[in-house]
This record gives C-alpha cells, structure tokens and sequence, in this order.
C-alpha cells in the first residue's frame, strides 16, 4: 500500500486548519463583517452564523481563499438583484467546492432574514442543494424566493400554496418539494447600499456566454475580506 507523501500530509493539514479557522468565526458570537471592494465602490455585509451556520461558513471560506477577487457581476436586473461571485471578467467560471446544504427553512425558523431590500442571499440553480459561491443581493422586496415554512403533522393536515390548498399530504412530499424551497438569506448590505443602487442601475445586454442583464461595464470585485 503506497502510503501518502509528506506534502499530501502537510496540504491535508493546511486546507483542515483554515477550515477550522473559518468556521470558529463563523462561530463567534459577534456577527462577522465582509468588505466588497468593487469598481463601483466598496460595500461591506455582515453575515448570520447563528441562522444559517453551514452558509456562512462555505461563504467565509471562499472570502478567505480570496475566490471572489477578480470576479464580476455578471448578472443585474434593476428591479430584482444583483448576483456575483462566480464568474471572472473573461467569463470564465470560477472551480468552487461541493454544494452546501440548502439551510433556507432552518434560518426563517431561527428568526432570519426574508428576502428583503439589502439582504445577502445563495443563488443556486433549480436543484435546492446547488448552491456554491454565487450570492445576490436583493434590490427590492422579494418575497416569492422566501423558504416556504411546512406546518407541523405527517401527514400535514392542512397547506396552501399559490390559491390552492392541499389537505392531509404526507410531510416528505411537501418538505422535499422542490418549488418550496426559496433561497437561503445569509447576511445583509450594512454599509455601502448607494454602491448596490448604483450597480443595479448599469446599463445591461449580452455579454459571454449569456444573452441579458450583463453589464456593459464590467463591474468588477477588486477583492473581499473579513472585517477585522
């Protein structure tokens, strides 16, 4: 049995250290703060560990690996958010680390953020457990990507959903559905917002390989770093 070498050994160690670090912050009882340095301005979020700890933790990890530094946002839509974080200014797609759990209905209960003006979200694909690096921010209240909360019972005696209401449905069809998972709200714009207004208002059109709401102006993330 070939036994590993002494530098797989030390980067095994190393990537478990800032693993470990990353999630002590994340831990800590202050909420932690993250500055955007943007071509726009600068923008700084604080970010909830106590509502949705699994997130927060991937998020700080990726600041910490300075993964989202030379990145875009590459997408803009001014009467819905801006979504940045996985793309760099040739479009090229950043390589990121698995999936984190979709922790959405966990921090609603803990008493989380809705999407609401300012706040700092997972963008993810139509699969509920996709999201990597990729976040947006809200720039207008947005309540149809909130997590939809179940009612307790198995089966749920009662639930309704867009006009129609579902009655003694076992539990797992609904908590596993796909559509009522929303999108996980992990932070929120604390200082800067009049940098999230001015992006949101860029003009946009096709750009890479997508066809709207790219900015003609690449706006770029210059670096992000955890607030001391």
């Amino acid at each position: 049995m070939k036994l590993p070498s002494f530098f797989t050994l030390a980067l095994r160690f190393i990537t478990a250290l800032a693993i470990y670090s990353v999630v002590n912050v994340a831990q800590a009882g202050a909420a932690p703060k993250v500055k955007f340095a943007t071509s726009a301005g600068d923008f700084v979020v604080e970010v909830y560990p106590d509502k949705a700890p699994k997130t927060v933790a991937n998020f700080l990890q990726y600041v910490n690996d300075k993964h989202y530094n030379g990145t875009i946002f590459h997408r803009v839509i001014s009467n819905f958010m801006v979504q940045g974080g996985g793309f760099d200014a040739n479009y090229v797609e950043k390589p990121t680390r698995a999936p984190v759990p979709h922790e959405g209905r966990e921090a609603l209960e803990k008493g989380g953020p809705r999407n609401v003006t300012g706040t700092l979200a997972m963008a993810r694909t139509n699969d509920p457990q996709s999201a990597t690096a990729q976040f947006f921010i809200n720039v207008k209240d947005n309540a149809f990507l909130d997590p939809t909360l179940i009612p307790p019972g198995d089966p749920v005696p009662k639930f309704e959903y867009q006009g129609q209401v579902y009655e003694n449905t076992p539990r797992a069809k609904l908590v596993n559905a796909p559509q009522l998972f929303g999108y996980t709200v992990f932070g929120k714009v604390i200082s800067g917002m009049e940098v999230i207004e001015k992006i949101k208002l860029t003009p946009t059109g096709a750009g890479g390989p997508f066809p709207t709401d790219v900015p003609k102006t690449p706006i770029l993330i210059n670096s992000a770093t955890l607030v001391k």
